[in-house]
């Protein structure tokens, strides 16, 4: 009995080797890989995207101000957050003007004064009309020949500029002149438009203006 139990368990164990190989196991870390790398061409193609809107964005806000267009400006105005005018590269939400789209398109007709910030060197208050506030201090230039860039500085002067701090996260773009050789390239000036994406718009919440400060 003992001699046909001892092939019986033999052949078991044969069998047993013989048996079908479970499949591989996914490598995980491959996967894992793999999806971060789609998530990644996804994220890119996404702010190719957002790229080519904040441009045309930018050059229609650029084209409105030199042909003093303000309804069209007006219309990228953020619905929700409104439109802040910095003088100069310092941001001050607490001294710079802010405006409602109902507020700005209230005032933009008329002649009330406002006053924008402090004048660089004397220290006085610069009052303007909306429409002379554009025309004379943010468009001073004929920005629509300027140099472009996205999210990055062309121009930097002695004056702090605290823009990412103020607006995190946020695209921006910079439209700067370059300084003549005659003033040792120290009158150069650029406008700084920061945008914000509301309901597949790109919309505006600040205009901050720099240039050299004394």
């Amino acid at each position: 009995m003992k001699r046909l139990i001892i092939p019986i368990l033999m052949l078991s164990l044969v069998t047993a080797c013989k048996k079908t190989p479970e499949k591989p196991v996914p490598n995980v870390i491959d996967s894992m890989a793999q999806a971060k790398e789609k998530n990644i061409e996804t994220t890119e193609q996404k702010k190719k995207t957002d790229e080519v809107a904040v441009k045309k964005a930018n050059d229609e806000i650029l084209q409105a101000l030199k042909s003093k267009d303000y309804k069209t400006f007006a219309s990228f105005i953020h619905p929700e957050k409104g439109i802040s005018f910095s003088m100069y590269a310092l941001v001050d939400p607490k001294e710079d003007r802010h405006f409602s789209t109902a507020d700005f398109e209230k005032f933009q007709p008329t002649k009330t004064l406002f006053t924008w910030g402090a004048q660089d060197g004397s220290g006085d208050p610069y009052k303007a009309t909306i429409n002379d506030y554009l025309g004379k201090w943010v468009f001073s230039k004929d920005f629509t020949a300027s140099q472009y860039s996205l999210n990055k500085f062309l121009a930097s002067g002695n004056s702090l500029n605290n823009l990412k701090e103020i607006y995190p996260g946020k695209d921006f773009t910079e439209n700067y002149i370059k300084g003549t050789e005659k003033n040792g390239e120290m009158d150069w000036k650029t406008i700084r438009f920061v945008f914000e994406e509301f309901q597949g718009k790109q919309y505006l919440v600040a205009v901050v203006n720099d240039q050299w400060t004394i």
